[in-house]
């Protein structure tokens, strides 16, 4: 994979900087995993404009990025339910939180319950799901 460059890969930190506090996630504990991600969503933003999660597979990127914005960071599961399967944004042990997840979602079934410490923080998309 392609270095991202340097605006890309600052423009990312701060968003995840500015996103944990404004979700009450944390960083992964293993400092690598954080890093990979970041580098993804920064290569994404250099290749098609946006930060698209580096953790899906596109066929054609580009085409994903217009045709929705579900997987572009932060995406729709973290926006309406507060699950990121990246594992950028979760809880101090480095675990997704699931607590908001349906329970036939497949990130409850990998991970099962898991508490959100800070429920009063993040889903800003949650009346998304209340109207469907």
């Amino acid at each position: 994979m392609e270095q991202p460059s340097e605006k890309s890969l600052k423009r990312m930190r701060i968003y995840v900087e500015k996103y944990l506090h404004k979700t009450g996630t944390s960083r992964h504990p293993d400092e690598e995993v954080t890093e990979s991600v970041i580098m993804g969503l920064a290569s994404n933003i250099d290749q098609v404009g946006r930060p698209l999660c580096p953790c899906n597979f596109y066929p054609d990127k580009q085409a994903e990025v217009e045709r929705s914005r579900e997987w572009v960071c932060a995406c729709d599961e973290m926006k309406q339910w507060k699950y990121c399967h990246c594992l950028l944004f979760v809880t101090p042990e480095g675990v997704p939180i699931t607590e908001h997840l349906p329970e036939d979602h497949e990130g409850r079934q990998i991970y099962g319950l898991v508490k959100d410490p800070t429920p009063d923080k993040g889903r800003e998309a949650r009346a998304k799901l209340e109207k469907t």
